[in-house]
């Protein structure tokens, strides 16, 4: 059997209940967590209302998490996170 890269395994999954279970198998706790945090960090800098110390305050997370998730936002080549806040609008 070939093994498959996760990228190509999540594009597999057909709706959400089999993309959390999959995820929970994958992760740890703490690893979904990270996940979830930077994902509201990401939401919540794109609505460009808050500083960097009010989104850490309010979503109880270091400013660490908030500035590296921001600059992933503004000045990364990935655009990964701009594709799905795009999509989401």
């Amino acid at each position: 059997m070939k093994i498959l890269p996760l990228s190509n395994a999540l594009l597999l999954l057909k709706n959400n209940k089999e993309v959390n279970e999959f995820l929970t198998d994958l992760c740890t706790p703490s690893e979904l967590k990270a996940l979830n945090e930077r994902w509201s960090v990401a939401q919540t800098l794109n609505k460009n209302e808050l500083s960097y110390r009010e989104i850490a305050d309010k979503l109880k997370t270091s400013t660490t998490t908030v500035t590296r998730v921001a600059r992933f936002l503004s000045s990364e080549q990935n655009d990964g996170y701009k594709t799905i806040l795009k999509r989401i609008k």
